[in-house]
């Protein structure tokens, strides 16, 4: 890994680097072009001071002493002089032989002075000489002022190049001395920057490790020294609170070991993070941390919560077995650290006692479901023998007997309910036909309280799966219960659908439940109107056998009701 030291040096030098030669670029160019406009200055001053003497040789026509004093000339100031006449034609030239030089009258140079201009210059490859050239050329004109030809100095452009890179070639020690320096500078800035730095990194590799006691000291009033301030309050800080979750992470380990319900916590993929030893004697595994929920069960009502909290990504409680004991499971989504966990509840005991309950609470049905049948046989049988002053008292103790036989009925079928082997007789059946049986029923209780029972079906009802004898005791219950607490109006019962459940609600527009008893409705011998069940004959099971009847073909009830407008029981069941 690289020091900062390093990025910083390196960084420092690149940009030295690009300045220092984006500046040689420019001052290269400048100077090139500056050169070689003072070049160009100087040889039109020569053309100028030469003019009168080469207009009086041409004018003389004394073309021979021209050439000598151009050689002459030429040698002397070491620039290269040319002289033309108006056509073109070279008259004397200071490097070669005038009679054996081709036209110069098409000569870059030249062609401004032959269409009139003063001053033409080129810069271009010698075909004379063979050598980079750079010129410029001088109209002359006689003294009677007509143009007579021109005079054309030039000099080879390898002097000009050498003049440019001597002076460049001393710049760039100049500057190759001034480069050194500053990255002897910038390389004692980053030392004295990076130092401290290297410190406060050091230290806090040190924290890291779990060394809470460095401390780093730090000279100066800047913002590195208030770094260094602020690193040594934070790692006191951090020491605090290290040991402040620590402790809390050893007491909360105490609490879990102490808890008697089993506990444990999972990651998204399953993985255990936590568990007590009472979870691992639920799931007989002592060895959990750290390994799969699949790897320490195999029971699938733990696997199914935990999917199901999963998913859902909230909690909820079930009950699961597991090895003949039985446990509240209850289940929570933690989203901050997206974690399930899982809270085991013995109900082991419990469940027996439930079990004894029912035991004992089928038993004695049973066991009185006889002598109340041989009682109400007597009664009857005396109904036709006593006198009819004595018929008020047998017609109280008929009423009661019934609704002892009733209730004797009710229980017989929860404690069949309740059964775990219970098993549905289930067939395909079109729910018209359930429903018209159950009214048929009822008809004369219609009829007596002046009551009316709307049906509706949604289009193309399906047939649903379902066991038609215990279906019919759900709309037996639920339309019973509407006609006893109804006085006047319509009851509404309404049938639809969707691509898993049909739906069914039973509405009536009686007297109305409170929220307290809605909550309650569902539980045995739980009775939201006392006074009015005792007139009607209520035992109080109804809606419980309902419910569970519900529950065995997997589907779910609840009731909406507002207290002195109505009420609807809504259940739903799988189709198929």
């Amino acid at each position: 890994m690289k020091r900062l030291s390093s990025k910083i040096f390196a960084g420092y030098f690149l940009v030295i680097f690009l300045l220092t030669g984006l500046i040689l670029f420019f001052t290269y160019r400048n100077v090139s072009h500056q050169h070689v406009v003072t070049i160009t200055d100087n040889l039109n001053k020569i053309n100028t001071i030469l003019e009168n003497k080469i207009v009086h040789f041409i004018e003389n026509e004394q073309f021979s002493e021209l050439d000598k004093y151009v050689k002459k000339t030429g040698k002397e100031i070491n620039i290269r002089l040319t002289i033309v006449d108006s056509t073109g034609r070279v008259l004397a030239d200071s490097e070669g032989d005038p009679a054996k030089m081709e036209n110069h009258r098409n000569r870059p140079e030249l062609e401004p002075i032959y269409k009139g201009e003063r001053i033409g210059k080129a810069e271009r490859f010698s075909s004379t000489v063979h050598k980079e050239m750079l010129y410029v050329a001088h109209a002359l004109f006689g003294s009677s002022g007509q143009f007579i030809g021109a005079i054309r100095t030039s000099i080879f452009r390898n002097q000009a190049k050498e003049l440019i890179n001597q002076m460049i070639l001393q710049i760039l020690q100049i500057a190759s001395v001034v480069v050194l320096i500053t990255l002897i500078g910038a390389l004692i800035f980053v030392r004295s920057l990076t130092k401290p730095i290297n410190q406060i990194s050091e230290a806090s590799r040190k924290v890291a490790g779990g060394n809470f006691d460095i401390k780093v000291n730090i000279s100066g009033r800047d913002e590195i020294n208030e770094l260094a301030t602020n690193f040594n309050n934070m790692t006191a800080q951090i020491k605090t609170l290290f040991a402040e979750v620590t402790k809390q992470k050893e007491e909360l380990n105490t609490i879990i070991k102490a808890i008697q319900d089993g506990l444990v916590a999972f990651d998204i993929t399953g993985k255990v993070l936590v568990a007590n030893a009472s979870f691992c004697k639920i799931v007989s595994n002592s060895d959990v941390l750290d390994k799969n929920i699949n790897e320490i069960t195999q029971n699938q009502d733990i696997l199914s919560l935990f999917q199901q909290t999963l998913n859902e990504k909230s909690g909820t409680i079930k009950e699961i077995s597991n090895e003949k004991k039985f446990y509240l499971c209850s289940s929570s989504f933690i989203e901050a650290k997206k974690e399930v966990v899982l809270l085991f509840h013995d109900i082991t005991e419990i469940k027996k006692l439930e079990q004894l309950k029912k035991d004992f609470v089928a038993n004695v049905s049973h066991e009185l479901r006889t002598p109340l049948t041989a009682i109400k046989g007597f009664i009857e049988t005396l109904e036709d023998e006593i006198d009819a002053q004595y018929h008020h008292y047998i017609d109280i103790i008929k009423r009661n007997t019934n609704r002892l036989i009733s209730i004797v009925q009710d229980l017989l079928m929860l404690s069949e309910l309740e059964a775990p082997n219970t098993q549905l007789i289930k067939s395909f059946v079109d729910a018209r036909i359930i429903i018209d049986n159950v009214l048929k029923i009822f008809e004369p209780k219609l009829k007596d309280k002046g009551l009316n029972i709307d049906v509706h079906y949604q289009d193309n009802f399906p047939k649903i799966n379902v066991d038609v004898f215990r279906m019919e005791q759900v709309f037996i219950n639920l339309i019973d219960n509407a006609i006893k607490y109804s006085d006047s109006g319509t009851i509404l019962i309404s049938c639809s659908y969707d691509d898993r459940f049909a739906y069914f609600a039973v509405k009536d527009n009686g007297m109305g439940i409170s929220k307290e008893d809605a909550e309650r409705i569902f539980e045995h011998f739980y009775i939201a109107d006392k006074s009015r069940s005792k007139k009607t004959g209520g035992t109080g099971l109804g809606l419980s056998i309902v419910k569970h009847i519900v529950l065995l073909h997997n589907g779910e009830i609840a009731v909406e009701s507002e207290k002195g407008i109505g009420t609807t029981f809504k259940f739903k069941i799988p189709i198929s």
